[in-house]
Order: structure tokens, then sequence, then C-alpha cells
């Protein structure tokens, strides 16, 4: 197998190992041969479970935000409600779920506004982007042992210009916003 110049290879896999199993991933070590330099190499790749990330719409158009304390940045990020998704769960049960447990908003018209990958260079998982509509406070919360989360809603509008300004930093709530971006748009087209 050749390579055209400017396109690269696909490398061939050639098994793994695991290396450690967490609470949220596992850790491979992967090992890979190029086609053509016929090289190997072993890659770190990490498996976690799919993420789901939830876009509520209240019935005022203000979406349903949470900001909590995240031990990665060593401080507070604004978000959309989301989380890790049970096994053989489907996205919109997901979404639902993750939605209640930490806002106690519920809603309805779930639908799937796409999936992304979160780090495909060292991540094998997917992160769906569900929409609901017609969210409302309706249940108590259900958090996490470790989870302190403060609920609040702002107007569509304002999300996407902190979105815009840096205000929102979280790479995956920023793809579900412009996910939804295009949905927001067709609704105020419409004479919401």
């Amino acid at each position: 197998m050749s390579t055209t110049p400017g396109r690269p290879a696909r490398w061939k896999k050639l098994g793994q190992t695991l290396i450690a199993h967490t609470r949220v991933f596992d850790l491979h070590s992967v090992r890979y041969r190029h086609p053509v330099r016929r090289t190997e190499r072993d890659f770190i790749v990490a498996q976690p479970p799919d993420w789901v990330n939830v876009v509520a719409l209240t019935p005022d158009h203000r979406l349903v935000l949470v900001r909590q304390f995240r031990f990665g940045v060593d401080g507070f990020t604004l978000e959309i409600p989301g989380g890790v998704m049970d096994g053989g769960e489907a996205p919109l049960a997901a979404g639902a779920r993750e939605l209640r447990e930490e806002t106690g908003f519920t809603g309805a018209n779930a639908c799937l506004l796409g999936q992304v990958r979160p780090n495909p260079a060292i991540l094998g998982n997917h992160c769906h982007v569900v929409l609901i509509e017609q969210a409302v406070a309706a249940a108590p919360t259900a958090w996490d042992h470790d989870e302190e989360i403060e609920v609040l809603t702002l107007p569509v509008d304002e999300v996407l210009a902190r979105a815009r300004s840096g205000g929102i930093t979280h790479s995956l709530v920023l793809n579900a916003l412009f996910l939804f971006e295009p949905r927001w748009q067709a609704l105020q087209a419409g004479g919401i």
C-alpha cells in the first residue's frame, strides 16, 4: 500500500493491552503499524463510556445551565447539563435522566442534535447532544456524591454570546450550543 503525498495512511491496529481500569475510563496501550514505513508504536488510548449533553430550552426561551467546580481545571465552569451514559442506555433517555438528576428539570420533544468525538487523539467515545424542549423545574435533583451544582437559566442569545466571548469554555458544551444554534435560528424565523 502506498500513500499519496498529502494524504495520511491508515495505520493497522495490531492489538491492545489494558493498563488501568478506573471508575471513569479504561486506559489501554494500543499497538499500531504504519502500512508503508512498517514501523510499530504503542499509543495510549482512554476508553470512557459515551457521554450525553443536554440543551434544555424552557417555554420562555431560556437555556438551563449548571455551574460547578471542575477538578481538571481547579475552578468553576458554566455548562449545560450532561454526564456519563449508563451501559445500553439510549441517548434520549440518558439526556432526560441527566437533566432531571442535575437540575430537577423535565421536558418534552427530546431529539438528537448530533454526536461528536470528544478528543479522537486519545479518547474512543462519543458525546451525544440532546435537545429537550418545554423544560420546566418539576422534580428534585439527585446529584452524585461529590456533585454540588448551581442551576440557572439564561436567555438563549445571552448563552450564545457567552460561548462566543469566552464565558463558556467547555469544548463539548460549545459543540452542543453550535449544533443547537441553527434550530434556534429556525425557531426565531418562525416567529416564536
